[in-house]
């Protein structure tokens, strides 16, 4: 892998925009590990290892059992989540790989049995917000294997 942008080259106003976003989600009332799983998710399907890395890795901290994340990708072939959780895994996965995906009202009709509209708004941001990260960070060429759980 080839780094385009090291880390301190990349512009302070750039992550510190990016950081104000992530704390407001971060501050929104979710769990650490429904966040930490729509993150790794995300990561997954974007195919950023920097993001899987470091999602694996803060996902095991706030105390996620590896079984649970190594499943993640087949999530939907195991009982390990809740109805909860397969909601906004399932919208997770309809928000990132937008493209050609018909199941909007579906899936929405379904978070709407898990969340309030604003948390599904507050989610979206969430997603959006992971999906911008795994860009950049892709982008930028980041090594992974190097992140230390809570250093972000």
């Amino acid at each position: 892998m080839t780094v385009r942008i090291t880390y301190p080259n990349v512009p302070k106003d750039l992550f510190a925009a990016m950081m104000h976003v992530e704390n407001f989600v971060n501050s929104c009332g979710f769990s650490t590990i429904l966040l930490e799983l729509i993150r790794l998710r995300v990561s997954q399907i974007n195919n950023c290892a920097y993001c899987i890395d470091m999602h694996y890795k803060e996902a095991v901290a706030a105390g996620e059992t590896p079984l649970r994340l190594y499943s993640l990708s087949v999530w939907r072939d195991t009982d390990y989540y809740d109805a909860k959780e397969q909601a906004a895994l399932a919208w997770c996965e309809a928000i990132t790989a937008i493209h050609g995906n018909n199941a909007f009202d579906e899936l929405f009709a379904e978070m709407q049995k898990h969340f309030k509209d604003s948390e599904i708004a507050h989610l979206i941001l969430a997603i959006t917000q992971i999906n911008s990260w795994t860009r950049l960070t892709k982008s930028f060429g980041f090594p992974p294997g190097r992140y230390q759980a809570g250093s972000h």
